[in-house]
């Protein structure tokens, strides 16, 4: 995380986190086998089904464009995509009506 908060290269990282090629390859290992993205989707349905996701917080980086999920084959669970897109569609409409989402229970 030090390496995309600071934006540093990973001959930079700090010694308290060990070598840089250590920290470099067990990330890239990761990465590879899935590791970050299925933390990442763990996380955000984790927070769409208690009613906790904040549409606010979503953040694209203008170097990526990536498909839409049908178009890439990413498979998720049909309720889970559900909440999503429910959650996405009330957040949409409450923006368009300059309103502040409300939490949702």
């Amino acid at each position: 995380m030090w390496h995309f908060r600071v934006g540093g290269p990973w001959r930079d990282l700090p010694g308290e986190y060990g070598s840089w090629s250590t920290v470099y390859d067990r990330f890239r290992s990761w990465a590879v086998a899935g590791v970050l993205q299925n933390l990442m989707e763990a996380m955000i349905g984790e927070a769409a089904a208690r009613g906790q996701a904040d549409l606010d917080l979503v953040s694209v980086d203008s170097t990526t464009a990536r498909a839409h999920h049908h178009a890439a084959g990413m498979a998720l669970d049909p309720a889970l995509l559900q909440e999503l897109e429910k959650a996405a569609e009330e957040e949409k409409g409450v923006r368009e009506r300059g309103k502040k989402p409300k939490a949702r229970s």
